[in-house]
């Protein structure tokens, strides 16, 4: 889970590396209201800050969004005033009610820990869904997709900071693990240090499927997306 250090950083760090919310939005509401063209409303599961937000609204009169990060949700709130941000873990989280679509983008799907609680959060998102609507996850990497033992690094500079961002990610069991270093320096504050250690499982495509599939959802991967990392879209089977 995101913690305050990250918060303050997060959009501004993944924008500056090229992460697309507006083009990402844009290619999910397609995928969604091309197997259910009356689609108005829209959970955002693992929303984070709420970078998804803006550019869904041009699709779906009603968004909401849910995640376990506070210090996330405070951002999300305050850039989006007005908007419904939850606080809930997707492997057990209840609303009360159900939207035409669920997304769970940037394979935030994979800090489950297990192959049975992929299962509950697929089934929560089901729960979230009318009989006919569309569940949209992008996955992590698959095992044999995945690149072992990587190194990235980035500098971003704006907003009166400069961020530097180091990772190094290794295959971990079942699941990947990566380590990050995060150096930020801002005049008046000076120069802080902070890491993060993220774990992924590594399911394979064949485990997400069947996870669909027991949620009573007709599942459908589609390759070829700006991550390259696809795009899982299930159909809840009508009543």
């Amino acid at each position: 889970m995101y913690g305050a250090d990250t918060a303050a950083i997060y959009d501004q760090q993944h924008r500056a590396r090229g992460k697309d919310y507006e083009g990402e939005a844009r290619y999910v509401a397609e995928q969604i209201l091309a197997r259910f063209p009356g689609a108005r409303s829209l959970l955002d599961v693992a929303c984070g800050t709420g970078g998804h937000y803006e550019p869904f609204r041009a699709y779906f009169g009603t968004i909401e969004g849910v995640d376990l990060s506070e210090p996330m949700l405070r951002i999300a709130r305050a850039a989006h005033p007005g908007a419904v941000f939850h606080r809930g873990d997707m492997r057990d989280f209840d609303l009360g009610r159900t939207f035409d679509a669920v997304t769970c983008l940037f394979a935030s799907i994979a800090y489950v820990a297990s192959q049975a609680e992929l299962r509950r959060a697929l089934e929560r998102f089901a729960a979230h869904v009318v009989p006919g609507g569309v569940v949209a996850v992008e996955p992590w990497w698959f095992p044999e997709t995945f690149l072992d033992d990587s190194v990235s690094r980035a500098i971003v500079e704006g907003e009166g900071r400069t961020i530097a961002r180091v990772t190094h990610t290794v295959r971990d069991g079942d699941a990947s693990r990566m380590e990050a270093h995060y150096l930020v320096a801002e005049p008046g504050v000076g120069v802080r240090h902070f890491t993060e250690t993220h774990r992924a499982m590594l399911f394979t495509r064949e485990q997400y499927e069947d996870a669909f599939v027991r949620a009573g959802l007709k599942p459908e991967y589609l390759a070829g997306t700006q991550s390259g990392r696809g795009l899982f879209v299930g159909v809840r089977e009508a009543l």
